[in-house]
């Protein structure tokens, strides 16, 4: 039996911030929980394509690194026993700005701006220590598609060696920001030294190693609608 690699993208967690992105706390954890029941068992992202221990592997990842992760994400996965990956845009942790790049810059300067915060590298580091994946997420976030091959390269190793020098171990993981790629910049991920890198398709998609296939979560997702859209064959 082939076994099944199933990775979520989430990115913000939040009671109140009502962004399409945003998914509440407790909806989270009735969706991984219903995952768990079904035979589901956790593994970061690189532990999941490199060696999955179980016939069905959950990988649950956050884009962006918001503080929410940490604070409401982070303890509903430790109730269920799952390992996180959260993948940071290096450029910002502890130095005050907003994540407050195009389509999210809607939420600056509103009673929602909060949600734009990025964990600390002491935050990040905390939940390396619990278990979790910490993997890069560009610098500032960018279009890769749009750069110059040196912007490129700055903004893909530049993000990898901020992770490493932080953290105090290596970095293999990235997801690329919009899910925004083509061959070249699939390219540039090897040659910065990436083994694995997510996105989120928009149409089906075979998994390789770097273009590995999520199922972006999203506030209007119930248990029952992301059950439609998660099994094997509604993946295909």
């Amino acid at each position: 039996m082939r076994r099944d690699v199933l990775v979520l993208c989430y990115h913000g967690i939040s009671e109140r911030w009502p962004a399409p992105t945003a998914v509440t706390p407790r909806r989270l954890e009735q969706q991984l929980s219903m995952l768990v029941k079904r035979g589901y068992r956790g593994a970061t992202f690189s532990e999941a394509l490199t060696a999955p221990t179980a016939d069905r592997t959950l990988v649950v990842t956050f884009d962006d690194a918001a503080i929410s992760v940490a604070r409401l994400a982070a303890p509903v996965l430790q109730r269920l026993g799952l390992p996180g990956t959260v993948f940071v845009p290096t450029g910002f942790p502890d130095n005050g700005n907003l994540m407050a790049w195009p389509g999210q810059e809607e939420w600056a300067g509103t009673e929602h701006e909060d949600e734009l915060a990025c964990i600390s590298w002491d935050g990040l580091r905390d939940l390396v220590a619990r278990g979790w994946e910490v993997g890069s997420h560009t610098r500032f976030h960018p279009r890769l598609t749009t750069l110059t091959d040196g912007a490129l390269e700055a903004e893909l190793s530049g993000s990898r060696e901020d992770c490493e020098r932080q953290l105090g171990r290596r970095c293999t993981s990235l997801a690329y920001p919009y899910s925004d790629l083509d061959d070249r910049v699939v390219r540039a991920a090897r040659e910065a030294g990436y083994l694995f890198a997510a996105t989120v398709p928009r149409e089906s998609a075979a998994p390789l190693p770097l273009q590995w296939p999520r199922v972006g979560v999203y506030r209007s997702d119930t248990a029952r609608r992301l059950a439609a859209r998660i099994w094997r064959r509604g993946r295909r």
